[in-house]
């Protein structure tokens, strides 16, 4: 291959494992403390993630797939650098922008307008930024009427809208993106996929969890296909969804 061909990395995974304790006994009161200070919950080990290696190149739409628990939204947190990795390297090269789970940074006691200035704040926009992209995040959101009014009155799907329009007004060279998108609703989702062609123009790199096995298959240049947190399938798109969807179909022993 020509080396003027090859295109860099945005996100490079390698041996990622991440493990939770899952406590079997809780101690809830300050007597039980004080009766058994030395006693030990007993713990679980949920083994989430076991020796993920991949790569993202720049540019690419990068789907994750996979049942329920299979580790898809920990990797993501992991990419985010919520979650630090118990083994393993991730490095991500470029502005990270991540769209994960629904309400994480804000302040359901605070106004939209107030939301909007902190989190932007936070994702690394300047007051001048703010300004100018102010009224654009809530238009997109279609939320102008709800400006002033407090989050904890907001419907889920109102809070992913505002999320989301917050999200892609920050510059960024990576969007990660959870399933929280299905939550909106149809119209507003169509209005997100909109804006992956644009996305896609300006060279931007996305990671894609859903469990939308059309959104993934319409979007998604390559597939990574987790089970039981270990990669099964990593490839073009259609091979690893026809991989992921036969292996369903499978009759049980």
């Amino acid at each position: 291959m020509d080396a003027a061909t090859v295109r860099e990395s945005a996100i490079e995974a390698l041996g990622v494992s991440k493990t939770f304790a899952i406590p079997h006994e809780r101690r809830t009161t300050f007597k039980e403390y004080f009766l058994h200070p030395l006693r030990r919950s007993a713990e679980e080990e949920n083994r989430a993630l076991a020796d993920i290696t991949f790569t993202v190149e720049r540019g690419e739409f990068f789907g994750v797939i996979g049942p329920n628990g299979s580790g898809k939204s920990t990797l993501l947190k992991i990419l985010a650098g919520i979650y630090r990795p118990d083994t393993g390297v991730v490095r991500l090269h470029g502005q990270l922008s991540p769209f994960i789970e629904l309400g994480v940074g804000f302040n359901v006691e605070l106004t939209a307008r107030e939301n909007v200035r902190i989190n932007g704040t936070l994702l690394g926009l300047t007051r001048g930024q703010l300004r100018e992209q102010f009224d654009d995040i809530f238009a997109f959101a279609e939320l102008e009427r709800f400006v002033d009014q407090k989050l904890k009155n907001f419907s889920s799907g109102m809070l992913v809208r505002l999320a989301y329009s917050i999200a892609i007004q920050v510059p960024f060279d990576v969007l990660l993106l959870d399933e929280v998108l299905a939550v909106g609703d149809q119209a507003f989702q169509e209005k997100c996929f909109a804006t992956f062609d644009r996305f896609r123009a300006e060279g931007k790199t996305i990671v894609f969890v859903s469990n939308d096995l059309d959104s993934v298959a319409r979007f998604c240049d390559r597939a990574l296909l987790l089970r039981a947190g270990r990669v099964e399938a990593l490839g073009p798109t259609p091979e690893v969804i026809e991989e992921y969807v036969g292996a369903a179909l499978e009759p049980t022993q």
